[in-house]
């Protein structure tokens, strides 16, 4: 029992005091001596490897699933945003009609990073400026002024992540941000929920003309993509269903109109959808004016060209909401125009989503788009990579060996060969040598065998989705830095030696829906399949439930939702 007091009293002195640097203990077991002698250096966070610094910009969808997926302890990782919650977007056409709360899609960003076991801060701020050189961003707060006033500061970083979304196009049309509402915020839902009930409240009072009153009560929607046909049909749901009986003296005054652009709504759906929303809109009295572009925005009118005849004409309004697409924000442009990315609408990245002509900085999400490399702009090398022995040709046993790597890294070639209908790139070789009637193919050959391939790139669309998946693709990245420096994955560098670190970003599409109102949605899902109805409705319902982001919001939204069947929406003005 002696000996063993004595080994506790030392293991607790040197765990008490690490700063010992030798530690001695003698025990004696019968009759016999051991000494033990142990030097050991003591602890300094001096003497360990530093951690890189990851910042990161924005608290969106791209943002929020680069630090949910995070697991990797080797960064010290800041995050900087002028909100400090995570807004679940596609719900905001909900939050606008008191369907869905606004406190139910939304999540403190705090609260999901501080489960991560990471060392991960968060400060509420904006990013004003990038400075590549120093690496460096600059930033300041965003509080009331009777807080102390803005207050500037830089962080550093080793490894930065553009995450900042983008704001609403407005395309320069005069007037426009002085007299429209947007919906890209949470305050830009709660803004038009109050204006709503606004021009319901002023359309009743006394003393009004009928014609005053109509235009009180005129909502007119601009952009007829999935945000604006949502928003117009969650409107519509609630006029008729909860204003009309709050305000019965007013209710056949109400009006809605749908302005778009184009020859279609949903023109990015499948035909059968748009078809069906056209119709269903114009069922419900929904005033839908494709081809019309605003081109003059003022307090009480809006004025539209037609694109087929050139005429003008003005719409009186109570209130515009503006859904035309998204721009470009001012910290971005600036950045772009201090890396060389002049001209362009987002920054251009790799497929590994880095910032062509920076190595350490990352975007993803709206702000940014991936600049897909043409296979016509390394035909030669991709050519000298399989022709191992310098032959000048290459039979389909040569070519074999890059197969997979060429359609790794261009992903238009599978898209190309599925159009064509062919089960590999090796058909559409045979395919080229059947013409030549010969055995191997020649630089020529090989280049007219690809020419069309290029013609299969698109970009990606910026949706959730995408951005999702892209914060996701990139934790997985700096999940596996280390790992990946030692072992590379990814296809070969045609223009270079060896491989790449990472498998390139594939973005697979899930499906995407339609919420038309009525209890009724559409929904085009992979393999072309399309459902619309009712039981596409809840098949909606059971989707964004399950893609919230905490068991906190799930629970509120479908409290939200049952609230809805049972009470109807809440049109008080709060």
């Amino acid at each position: 029992m002696r000996t063993f007091t004595i080994f506790e009293r030392a293991f607790k002195a040197f765990r008490d005091n690490p700063s010992l640097s030798k530690l001695m203990v003698v025990c004696t077991v019968s009759g016999g001596g051991l000494l033990a002698f142990a030097e050991t250096r003591p602890f300094s966070g001096s003497d360990s490897v530093p951690k890189k610094k990851v910042v990161v910009l924005g608290t969106g969808w791209a943002g929020t699933s680069f630090l949910k997926n995070l697991k990797s302890s080797t960064f010290e990782v800041q995050v900087v945003s002028p909100r400090n919650y995570f807004a679940f977007t596609p719900l905001l056409p909900s939050v606008t009609c008191g369907t869905v709360e606004a406190r139910s899609i939304v999540e403190p960003i705090r609260n999901i990073v501080r489960k991560k076991g990471i060392n991960i801060e968060f400060k509420e701020a904006e990013c004003y400026k990038i400075d590549t050189d120093n690496n460096k961003v600059y930033c300041r707060s965003g509080q009331d002024t009777n807080l102390g006033g803005e207050e500037e500061f830089s962080v550093d970083y080793d490894y930065l992540v553009i995450a900042m979304g983008a704001r609403s196009n407005t395309f320069n049309t005069p007037g426009v941000v002085e007299n429209c509402h947007f919906l890209k915020e949470v305050e830009d839902a709660q803004r038009i929920r109050r204006t709503v009930i606004d021009c319901f409240e002023r359309a009743s009072l006394p003393n009004l003309s009928e014609e005053e009153r109509k235009r009180i009560l005129h909502f007119v929607v601009v952009g007829g993509g999935p945000t604006g046909v949502e928003f117009a049909a969650e409107l519509h749901d609630f006029v008729l269903e909860d204003l009309a009986k709050l305000y019965p003296s007013v209710k056949n005054l109400a009006k809605i109109t749908l302005l778009e652009a184009g020859d279609h709504i949903l023109n990015m759906f499948d035909k059968r959808i748009t078809a069906f929303a056209e119709e269903k809109f114009q069922r419900d009295g929904i005033h839908l004016k494709t081809g019309s572009m605003v081109i003059k925005v003022d307090d009480k009118h809006i004025s539209t060209k037609e694109r087929s005849t050139g005429e003008v004409s003005e719409i009186p309004f109570g209130m515009v909401v503006w859904s035309t697409g998204i721009g470009t924000r001012p910290v971005i442009m600036d950045f772009m125009n201090q890396i060389g990315q002049t001209n362009r609408r987002a920054l251009a990245t790799d497929e590994w989503l880095r910032v062509e002509g920076c190595n350490n900085i990352y975007a993803l999400g709206d702000c940014a788009t991936i600049n897909q490399r043409k296979v016509m702009e390394d035909i030669s090398v991709i050519f000298s990579k399989a022709d191992k022995n310098n032959s000048g040709t290459l039979n389909l046993k040569d070519f074999q060996e890059v197969i997979d790597d060429i359609c790794e890294r261009y992903p238009q070639v599978g898209l190309y060969l599925k159009k064509r209908q062919m089960r590999n790139i090796a058909d559409l070789l045979k395919s080229s040598q059947a013409e030549k009637q010969g055995t191997e193919l020649d630089i020529a050959l090989f280049t007219s065998a690809l020419s069309e391939v290029d013609s299969q790139m698109k970009n990606l669309p910026a949706t959730a989705q995408v951005a999702a998946q892209q914060g996701q693709y990139l934790a997985n990245c700096f999940n596996r830095m280390e790992e990946c420096e030692r072992n590379p994955e990814g296809p070969l560098r045609f223009r270079g030696t060896g491989r790449h670190r990472f498998h390139p970003f594939r973005y697979k599409h899930l499906g995407q829906f339609a919420p038309l109102g009525g209890e009724q949605a559409a929904a085009q899902l992979p393999g072309d399949w399309v459902s619309i109805g009712q039981s596409t409705q809840w098949l909606w319902y059971s989707v964004y439930a399950s893609k919230q982001v905490s068991w906190r919001t799930r629970a509120l939204v479908v409290s939200d939702w049952g609230r809805r069947f049972i009470f109807g929406r809440d049109s008080s003005r709060i």
